[in-house]
């Protein structure tokens, strides 16, 4: 059962209004969640300013969805979860088993794995995080600009995954359980 009220592209006004066509221009729609998030328009405008923020940086989609799957499987966010594997298999192009990797914090790809593995001992560290942990990812060529933008995106899930955990927002992607 939901907890917040959602406002609905057909009921906002002034400010929401704005943002809602704003979403539709970049976004192609309104999602459910930003719905939901609209009854605070200053939360709703926190997530598309770091979302777009972090769009600009180094970090291909490929990898921010990676990244993002593997936070909602981390936080057992289902909403975020159906969102991410939805948006990996068909803007990103991401294989089935790059999805399912994903969700365990790794990859095929040696340099995607380890910037995966370094999110999820941030993560799972409350943002400390061995020595070890760190230099196996710089051994692996992760910079020190994708390792800020991975607690960026870190954050930025971590804003998602508990809103909609919250909220048990009802998704409007094919469903996906978390945990598995």
């Amino acid at each position: 059962m939901t907890l917040l009220t959602p406002i609905t592209p057909d009921k906002a006004v002034d400010e929401v209004a704005g943002l809602y066509a704003q979403m539709r221009k970049t976004l192609g729609g309104v999602p459910n969640m930003a719905q939901y998030m609209a009854g605070s328009p200053a939360v709703l405008k926190a997530w598309l300013a770091m979302a777009g923020a972090l769009k600009e940086g180094v970090l291909t989609p490929g990898v921010r969805e990676r990244l993002a799957l593997s936070s909602a499987e981390y936080n057992r966010c289902s909403y975020c979860l159906s969102a991410h594997h939805f948006l990996a298999r068909n803007v990103t192009k991401l294989s089935e088993e790059e999805i399912s990797l994903a969700r365990d914090a790794a990859s095929a790809d040696p340099h995607m794995d380890a910037i995966l593995k370094l999110s999820d001992a941030i993560s799972r560290g409350r943002g400390a995080v061995a020595d070890e942990d760190v230099q196996e990812a710089r051994d692996a060529g992760v910079t020190d600009a994708q390792i800020a933008e991975v607690i960026g995106n870190i954050a930025l899930n971590t804003l998602t995954n508990y809103f909609n955990r919250f909220n048990d927002t009802p998704t409007e992607y094919p469903e996906v359980v978390s945990p598995r």
